[in-house]
């Protein structure tokens, strides 16, 4: 799997699940591969009772995170909601790893996506020469994911229209799927569960019905509560990543890495840390830590292939520009306010400064 450029989480992290799952004596669920004790310390991480270390997966609260799972080991489906750049992808994922051991049983939600994409559809060639049959029938990853008791992961759920959405209230209500074309049913095996995502910035895009509402536990995942947290955050899976892409650059200082996550915290809160600058306007973009992320994997690859392998103010510049700046008008007046009220006036920022008014 050298090859690949991004393994599955139950791939990437096959060693952490196997410590965790001979190190796991407490009761599991059915089908499930670990316990819900044993998935909340795959994903907060810490050390095991044997001395091994497992990463964490999702920095913040860990209630958040028990919620989430003891959701999974009841009936209900899971929702997870927020801004994006929140991690719901990537603790879906890694539920569904630790859960059931297979995180691809994945629908991409789109304003395209049809009922059979959700259910099922059919080969036609067998349809045609043969008349309905279950040889026929095109399963999706979501019966997949009932006949064999696993997770199925559904992403951006509110992008998909209404009616398509409501196809998935009978599967779960009932846990059953009806197949009218052949008077039959696939029945969910034990273990069985729906992971969902939204952000809250397509709220009013494909509203979820009432009765979809209340067969989700929605589980909030907020911004990094503080500027430390969401530091570690984008130092984490910026190694993580530089890693995966081989990125010919040192790691980033952390003070490099700390301007852009509070530049990103000031953008979108309006307001300076230190609370010196209290109104500061917000551009449209949502600046959010996989931005962050992305502004300094970028700069690493600059400063990598073009520089001498140090990140510095002018490698970050550049992908600053292309994350605050979305709407070409708007958005360019807030940051050159940005630059000249805030950023200008920080002795130890002026490489920044200088760096950022050259590409402007």
């Amino acid at each position: 799997m050298s090859h690949v450029l991004r393994q599955h989480a139950e791939q990437q992290f096959a060693e952490e699940l196997d410590a965790l799952q001979k190190a796991d004596d407490r009761p599991r669920p059915p089908n499930w591969k670990l316990s819900p004790w044993a998935v909340l310390q795959y994903l907060m991480g810490g050390k095991l009772s044997n001395g091994f270390d497992v990463s964490a997966k999702y920095i913040g609260s860990p209630r958040l995170m028990e919620i989430a799972v003891s959701t999974l080991a009841t009936d209900r489906a899971l929702l997870l909601y927020g801004v994006p750049g929140t991690a719901k992808s990537w603790v879906s994922e890694h539920l569904a790893a630790a859960v059931s051991g297979d995180s691809t049983m994945l629908i991409q939600g789109t304003a395209g996506t049809s009922e059979e994409q959700l259910r099922y559809g059919w080969n036609y060639a067998q349809l045609l020469a043969h008349g309905p049959s279950e040889k026929a029938l095109v399963p999706s990853p979501l019966v997949h994911a009932m006949k064999l008791g696993k997770i199925a992961r559904i992403e951006e759920l509110t992008r998909i229209p209404a009616d398509v959405q409501d196809s998935l209230i009978t599967v779960l209500s009932e846990k059953t799927l009806p197949v009218p074309e052949l008077s039959t049913e696939f029945q969910a095996v034990a273990g069985f569960s729906v992971i969902a995502t939204a952000n809250n910035r397509d709220k009013g895009v494909n509203e979820l019905s009432s009765a979809l509402k209340r067969r989700f536990n929605t589980v909030v995942l907020p911004v990094p509560a503080s500027q430390d947290e969401e530091l570690k955050i984008v130092t984490k899976r910026v190694g993580e990543q530089s890693r995966a892409l081989q990125l010919p650059a040192e790691a980033p200082a952390l003070e490099e890495v700390r301007r852009v996550v509070q530049i990103f915290r000031e953008l979108r809160n309006g307001q300076t840390e230190d609370g010196k600058t209290v109104r500061i306007k917000s551009p449209s973009s949502t600046l959010s830590t996989a931005e962050a992320i992305s502004v300094i994997n970028s700069g690493m690859a600059l400063a990598g292939h073009f520089g001498d392998g140090v990140l510095r103010a002018h490698d970050v510049a550049s992908g600053l520009l292309g994350a605050v700046i979305k709407d070409p008008v708007q958005d360019s007046v807030v940051w050159k306010e940005y630059l000249e009220t805030v950023v200008k006036e920080r002795a130890e920022w002026k490489d920044l400064y200088r760096a950022c008014r050259e590409q402007i």
